[in-house]
């Protein structure tokens, strides 16, 4: 989660000794190799910088956003990292930071021209927003709504994997929200079709951002009604239910799942 000081900003200004550099080499983070962002003066040059824009401040520093295109170089000491494999390498309040820092970028360089005319866009100064000059449409950055949902039968949790997944690492279930539906026909919806269950007594458990790139998670705790797993072809490359004594490896830490299935062990342990 983003730090309870920070306060979201977007103003063009360059990056200086007293802010937080938020540094991309093209989609990586720029980091030391012991977790450390590297101050601006350790950056490569900022006249040829595609993007420098403050996206907020915490506690009264600046947390500034630079980057530059993939074949630029930096230097030796520095290292190039996906913001997934960043996650507990940097701190954690910085990770949240940075994760905001790219899912500004992506939407920065994927407005780069009007949707409606073509037309070459420009950066609005003093919000998070891109505009044609010659029809004046507007674009602002997109969040995607995504819903996950654990489901509960008696001592058991359901729990799958996507053949994207890390070997051996199982989940609760997940997918996007389709445009016209409400969270509850989207998670209907996702679970019927990728494991051929019905649920029921939907609660609300959480929300987390999602930046891959541009996705909010929102988290839900079900009850199993009928069904026989038939895990979704493609999509599902398996789905169990496990209890408490077979527990298979779980989402990393950072992650609203890893909470999400936390939270449904304590309350099977409870009972």
């Amino acid at each position: 989660m983003l730090p309870s000081t920070f306060i979201p900003e977007y103003k063009h200004l360059p990056a200086s000794a007293n802010s937080l550099c938020l540094a991309f080499i093209g989609d990586q983070l720029l980091v030391f190799p012991d977790g450390r962002l590297p101050e601006h003066h350790e950056l490569p040059a900022h006249d040829c910088a595609e993007i420098s824009v403050q996206i907020g401040s915490v506690a009264g520093l600046a947390c500034v956003l630079v980057a530059w295109h993939k074949d630029t170089p930096y230097a030796a000491d520095l290292q190039t990292i996906g913001l997934r494999a960043a996650w507990g390498l940097i701190e954690d309040s910085h990770y949240w930071i940075a994760a905001r820092a790219q899912q500004l970028l992506t939407f920065d360089r994927q407005h780069r021209f009007c949707g409606c005319c073509g037309t070459a866009t420009v950066r609005m100064s003093k919000e998070t927003a891109r505009e044609c000059p010659a029809c004046l449409h507007r674009a602002y950055p997109r969040v995607s709504p995504a819903i996950m949902v654990l489901i509960k039968k008696d001592r058991q949790l359901l729990l799958a994997r996507s053949p994207h997944f890390r070997p051996g690492v199982y989940s609760a279930l997940a997918g996007f929200v389709e445009a016209g539906e409400s969270c509850e026909e989207a998670i209907f919806r996702e679970i019927y079709e990728e494991v051929g269950v019905k649920v029921s007594n939907l609660s609300w458990f959480g929300s987390q951002s999602h930046p891959f790139p541009h996705s909010l998670m929102l988290a839900f705790i079900a009850d199993y009604v009928s069904g026989g797993i038939t895990p979704q072809e493609e999509e599902i490359e398996d789905a169990q239910w496990f209890g408490l004594e077979n527990l298979p490896e779980l989402p990393g830490k950072s992650s609203i799942a890893y909470h999400l299935i936390q939270a449904g062990l304590a309350k099977i342990a409870q009972e």
